[in-house]
């Protein structure tokens, strides 16, 4: 017979991390940090929930920043209703979106929809402006990595037109 009194005490045994920094820890944004970066990002964050198919935001609304999946998933989308809906992107857990936002004051571009039960972190410019105040150097790195990123995006995007230009010739 098990005793439901050891497996219970040692759960959590030599686990340190919560679970937003090991959520965080897989997004690209926040490469190269270390342990103490990471706490202090923690801080930061918000935590938000939605309940299947509610809207996490509508395109033309305020951009506020950049949300990360810890559980579920969501879709980027264009249109306003199923009929004339095109979906940009089914996105998991681990992946993040919304990071254009944290650069400028322009509306989003798209509607984003949790496709399930999901649990968001969110990073907003006024913590990214508050970090720039107190740690610079995290700020920076943030701010680095981003631009790769969006570099990358934009190759990629660059390619497929490429492509899609030669499949129409």
């Amino acid at each position: 017979m098990r005793n439901g009194l050891w497996p219970n005490l040692f759960k959590k045994w030599n686990n340190k991390e919560s679970e937003t920094i090991h959520t965080l820890k897989l997004i690209p944004v926040f490469k190269n940090f270390t342990t103490k970066e990471f706490l202090e990002l923690e801080k930061l964050v918000h935590h938000r929930t939605y309940i299947e198919n509610e809207f996490i935001f509508k395109n033309n609304a305020p951009g506020e920043g950049m949300y990360i999946i810890m559980k579920g998933s969501i879709k980027i989308s264009l249109g306003s209703n199923n009929k004339n809906e095109k979906i940009l992107a089914n996105l998991q857990e681990g992946d993040f979106f919304g990071e254009l936002a944290l650069f400028d004051d322009e509306p989003r571009s798209a509607n984003a929809i949790s496709l399930s039960e999901t649990k968001l972190i969110g990073f907003f410019t006024p913590d990214l402006l508050a970090l720039k105040e107190r740690n610079p150097i995290i700020t920076n790195k943030i701010l680095f990595n981003l631009g790769q990123i969006l570099g990358e995006r934009l190759r990629k995007t660059n390619s497929l037109l490429i492509e899609e230009q030669k499949n129409d010739k």
